[in-house]
């Protein structure tokens, strides 16, 4: 029963990301006075990819056939880890934050071999530029990890929001710190406004989308359908790492619905603040991102320094 619970919370995160994605440009066109498309509009995209042939380029090799399953598998895999609706499930064990950070590097890996196989010079560029942020970002989202995980003496994601659970509502600058810090780097792994524009085409401004230009059909789909569970995996931790209440702590029917139905709600308000953050905010220029992220860095180290100071020296 146990394991049914986990390959269930497991499908949610696959079916309920493109519902994310949908919510949060449903919430943008309404913000900029655009006629909102439906939020289901993303299963639509997604099952006419599916539907479609994909062309592959003569030059591509078997590498860039195979790679949008392997991110795809491997964003799933990074799903398993991440605590949805329960704490307590068979998974928890491997709930480990190091191993999703390491399913979420093999993803950039093929992602970005895949834009350098077919030799443009779009996915070249893409390639190059996903490679420079992604070395800046993961040391800031491990920073403002392990500020939790300190706290909680473990760097299992399950029993580190069981933790933030026992102990209560407590203010902890460490946690508003390493809060401020995950958000900023959530944006920039996901390709989010200020860092890249995930409605763009732009030769200037584009990094995901120029390593995915050669793709179509259900390889597009995939990698589409990837990019949107990655964006969920990234809400889904904000959430229930520094806002567990909600989650369950036990198995029964009556705490996972309730479960389901927390995680749903502070997904759709982080939604809406990311929508007007995006509405509010210009992309910057890409020279800039190295600023942007070197502070979510720094946010990270000012949590885990004032974790020390002010917590672990009582």
């Amino acid at each position: 029963m146990n394991w049914l619970i986990a390959v269930l919370q497991t499908t949610l995160f696959v079916i309920l990301a493109p519902l994310l994605a949908g919510w949060v440009k449903c919430c943008k066109c309404r913000l900029q006075n655009r006629k909102a498309p439906s939020v289901f509009q993303s299963y639509r995209d997604l099952l006419k990819l599916t539907y479609k042939q994909p062309v592959v380029s003569e030059q591509a090799s078997w590498l860039f056939i195979k790679a949008p399953y392997i991110i795809f598998s491997a964003t799933v895999l990074a799903a398993t880890v991440v605590p949805l609706i329960a704490v307590d499930l068979p998974t928890s064990a491997s709930a480990d934050v190091i191993v999703m950070v390491g399913f979420f590097a093999f993803a950039r890996f093929f992602l970005a071999l895949a834009g350098l196989d077919v030799g443009t010079a779009f996915g070249g560029m893409g390639s190059s530029r996903e490679m420079t942020i992604s070395s800046l970002a993961e040391p800031a989202m491990l920073m403002a990890i392990f500020t939790l995980t300190m706290a909680a003496s473990t760097t299992n994601l399950s029993f580190a929001i069981a933790h933030v659970l026992g102990e209560g509502l407590v203010l902890r600058p460490s946690f508003v710190f390493a809060l401020a810090a995950l958000i900023l780097v959530a944006i920039a792994e996901t390709g989010r406004i200020p860092v890249d524009n995930p409605a763009t085409h732009l030769e200037l401004t584009m990094i995901h989308e120029a390593m995915i230009l050669e793709y179509s059909g259900r390889h597009l789909g995939l990698i589409e359908w990837a990019s949107q569970l990655k964006l969920m995996l990234y809400g889904v931790l904000i959430a229930n790492i520094f806002f567990p209440w909600g989650i369950a702590e036990t198995l029964s029917l009556e705490a996972l619905g309730y479960g389901l139905l927390a995680i749903m709600g502070k997904l759709a308000v982080l939604a809406i603040f990311l929508a007007i953050a995006e509405t509010l905010v210009a992309k910057m220029r890409l020279f800039r991102v190295q600023e942007y992220l070197s502070f979510a860095y720094l946010l990270g180290l000012l949590g885990m320094l004032s974790h020390i100071i002010l917590e672990a020296s009582r």
